[in-house]
C-alpha cells in the first residue's frame, strides 16, 4: 500500500474491557481499592523504611525502593485502566501512549534488577555473614540503586526512540489496558521487523542475566542452609530468603507469562488478566509478602501507631 494515502493517526484508544455493562461499578470500584491500598501500603512501608532506626539495613533500603517502583508503576497504569472501565475507552496521544510505555518499561527494567541486587543481598547475609557489613556498605548500597535506577531509565530511552520512528496508520485502537511494546508494534503500518530483532537483543539480557543471578544466589544460600546444623538456625535463614523467593516468583511467573511465551496461546481476556497481575496486583501483595512474617517491620508499625496514640490523645 503506498504510504501518501495512508492517513497518519494522532491518538491511540485503549479498548480495555469491553461490553461490561452492569459490571462497571462493581470492577471500577475494585481497581480502585487495590490502587487506594497500593499506595497506603507501599507510602507506608516507603515511610517506615525512612524513620525508624530498626530498618536501616540494606535489605530494608532495598524493599523501600521496591515500593517506590511499585508505587509509580501502579499510578502509571491505573488511571487508564479506571477511565477504560467507565468509558469503555480511554483516549492517548502518540506522546501519551509512548510515555506511558516509556516509564512502565523503565520501571519494570528497575524490578528486574533491584530483585537481582537483594537476591545478592540475601546470599551475602547467609553465605557470608562477617563480610556482610563490609560488602554491603550504605556506598555500596546506593551505588546499586542508582545504578539500577539510571540502567532503566536509560535503556528504556533506547527502546523509545526505536518506537518513535514507527508510523501509525489508518487504524488506531489496541485491545489492551495500556500502551505496551507488542500492541504499539502490531498497530505500526512501518515494518517492525528489524525493531523487533533490536528490542529482543536488548531485553534477552534484561531478564536473563538477573534471573542467573537469582538462580545462582539462591544455590548457594541453599547450599549454605542444609549445612546448618539446628533445624531453628535453618528456619531463621529460610525465613529471611522466603518472602523474596515469593515475591520472586510472581515477578517472573506472570512476566514469562506475557512476554516469552507467544501472545497466540492467549486469548485477549487472559492477556488482559495476567497484565492485570502484573500491574495492579503484584504492585499491591508485594509489601503484604515482605511484612506478615516480618517482626521488624511489625515492631516498627508498632511503634509508629503508639507514638501516634500518644499525640492525638495530647
Amino acid at each position: 500500500m503506498n504510504e501518501k494515502n495512508q492517513t497518519l493517526v494522532s491518538e491511540i484508544v485503549l479498548l480495555g474491557f469491553q461490553n461490561l455493562h452492569n459490571f462497571k461499578i462493581p470492577l471500577f470500584s475494585l481497581f480502585l481499592l487495590i490502587y487506594i491500598m497500593t499506595v497506603w501500603e507501599n507510602v507506608l512501608i516507603i515511610v517506615l523504611v525512612s524513620s525508624s532506626r530498626n530498618l536501616q539495613s540494606p535489605m530494608y533500603f532495598f524493599l523501600q525502593q521496591l515500593s517506590m517502583s511499585d508505587l509509580l508503576g501502579s499510578s502509571n497504569i491505573v488511571p487508564t485502566l479506571l477511565q477504560t472501565v467507565i468509558y469503555d475507552r480511554a483516549t492517548l496521544s502518540i506522546v501519551g501512549c509512548i510515555t506511558q510505555f516509556y516509564f512502565f518499561s523503565s520501571l519494570e527494567i528497575f524490578d528486574l534488577l533491584i530483585l537481582a541486587v537483594m537476591s545478592y543481598d540475601r546470599y551475602v547475609a547467609i553465605c557470608i555473614p562477617l563480610r556482610y557489613s563490609s560488602i554491603m556498605s550504605h556506598r555500596v548500597c546506593v551505588t546499586f540503586i542508582l545504578i539500577s535506577w539510571a540502567l532503566g531509565f536509560g535503556i528504556s530511552v533506547i527502546s523509545v526512540n526505536l518506537i518513535g520512528t514507527l508510523q501509525f496508520c489508518d487504524q488506531n485502537t489496541i485491545n489492551h489496558l495500556y500502551c505496551d511494546l507488542l500492541p504499539l508494534l502490531e498497530l505500526s503500518c512501518s515494518d517492525t521487523f528489524s525493531l523487533q530483532i533490536e528490542i529482543f537483543f536488548l531485553s534477552v539480557p534484561l531478564i536473563f542475566l538477573p534471573f542467573t543471578l537469582i538462580t545462582v544466589s539462591y544455590m548457594c544460600i541453599a547450599h549454605a542452609i542444609l549445612k546448618i546444623v539446628s533445624n531453628t538456625g535453618r528456619q531463621k535463614a529460610f525465613s529471611t530468603c522466603s518472602s523474596h523467593l515469593t515475591v520472586v516468583s510472581l515477578f517472573y511467573g506472570t512476566l514469562l507469562s506475557i512476554y516469552l511465551f507467544p501472545s497466540r496461546k492467549h486469548s485477549p481476556a487472559m492477556s488482559k488478566v495476567l497484565s492485570l497481575l502484573y500491574t495492579i496486583v503484584i504492585p499491591m501483595v508485594n509489601p503484604l509478602i515482605y511484612s506478615l512474617r516480618n517482626k521488624d517491620l511489625k515492631e516498627a508499625l508498632n511503634m509508629k501507631l503508639n507514638k501516634l496514640c500518644k499525640y492525638t490523645k495530647i
